[in-house]
């Protein structure tokens, strides 16, 4: 009885959630955005303090295409992140930022970030909103003061009248920029690549896509599920952070970036990085946090081959001490095929998410 009312208290305050954002948005003439039915994602989670509107999401669209972003106007977000290649680089092993300056780390994909509790490799941001400060305010990328940012803003008619829709105040501060963006990178949802059909019930692998699916969460061959799961569970990555042995480096202080432990401080995350998605790796190269692998055959050669015992790697790596995990070329190519299955092409070709002021 206690469980059912449980129940039912619990559905009550989610309708009454459900009721007042309805009431919100239609006072206030905004549109809530209703993001497409994913059945083989955990729940979504959103933000707490806003509601994502269609009118939000677009204006973030906007400040995710403008280049008036960077200080110098050179630079916009989509710069580095273009749709062509998933929002990655396309095919850069670091972006360029302002004068040309090269980055240390490869510059991620941008989709799916809604259920991420960390962003970059190193996961220095927490939030989609926080994360959204560091390149605008680095000196190497956009080079540009929030505060002179939202001056630039506050005097553009066209900007004006957009926030003023979406957040309902006259003047455009920084935490509303953020909210903005957010909500763009929000609706970068990739959901409709092969993999997805077969795991709804809609295609299926063919036999060397199979034989790949099958090597790949298998323990004792690719044993990729630990870190990599794709067996019913679409985001193909735990989000956790990793050594996955790259560099020959015994002494946990000489790893030449420390990844993680750069932002905790802590020895035992040196040479750690964020776990990245398999999806649309088709359209990412090249891969790892400094892009060392042109190929996606090189990536599997790395795994069967070139694996190195150093410091803090991985336990899940279990054959580090091995050098790696011994796959043959033929397993190593039927992984590489099931591996293609989650690029999908209808999310790097879907009008909207493209430039709106080519509109």
């Amino acid at each position: 009885m206690r469980g059912a009312q449980r129940v039912k208290s619990v559905y009550f305050r989610l309708l009454l959630i459900f009721i007042s954002i309805f009431l919100i948005s239609s006072i206030s003439g905004l549109t809530i955005y209703v993001f497409p039915e994913l059945k083989y994602f955990s729940v979504m989670p959103l933000p707490k303090n806003y509601s994502v509107t269609v009118e939000g999401v677009r204006l973030g669209q906007y400040l995710f295409y403008d280049p008036g972003l960077s200080k110098d106007s050179s630079l916009s977000c989509s710069s580095c992140h273009l749709q062509s290649h998933a929002f990655s680089d396309a095919g850069r092993r670091f972006s360029k930022g302002r004068n040309g300056t090269l980055m240390k780390r490869n510059t991620p994909a941008l989709y799916n970030l809604a259920w991420f509790q960390s962003y970059f490799w190193d996961g220095r941001a927490a939030s989609l909103e926080e994360q959204i400060f560091h390149p605008i305010t680095s000196a190497d990328e956009m080079n540009f003061s929030l505060y002179d940012l939202s001056e630039r803003l506050n005097k553009n008619y066209f900007y004006k009248k957009k926030f003023k829709e979406v957040f309902q105040k006259n003047e455009i501060d920084s935490l509303q920029i953020a909210m903005a963006l957010s909500q763009f990178l929000r609706s970068l949802i990739s959901h409709e690549s092969k993999y997805d059909q077969v795991i709804a019930g809609k295609a299926y692998f063919s036999k060397e896509e199979y034989q790949g699916f099958v090597l790949a969460n298998e323990q004792t061959k690719g044993d990729c599920l630990h870190c990599h799961p794709t067996d019913g569970y679409a985001l193909g990555t735990t989000g956790n952070f990793s050594n996955n042995g790259l560099d020959s480096v015994m002494n946990a202080d000489n790893f030449p970036d420390k990844g993680r432990g750069e932002i905790t401080h802590n020895r035992e995350d040196n040479g750690k990085f964020k776990i990245p998605s398999l999806r649309n790796l088709v359209f990412t190269a090249p891969y790892m946090h400094d892009g060392r692998f042109r190929t996606l055959e090189e990536v599997l050669l790395f795994y069967s081959e070139q694996v190195y015992p150093c410091a803090n790697i991985d336990s899940k790596m279990r054959t580090a001490r091995n050098h790696g995990l011994h796959l043959s070329s033929d397993e190593q190519k039927k992984i590489v095929a099931f591996l293609k299955t989650m690029s999908d092409s209808v999310f790097i070709h879907d009008p909207k998410y493209c430039n709106p002021f080519l509109d």
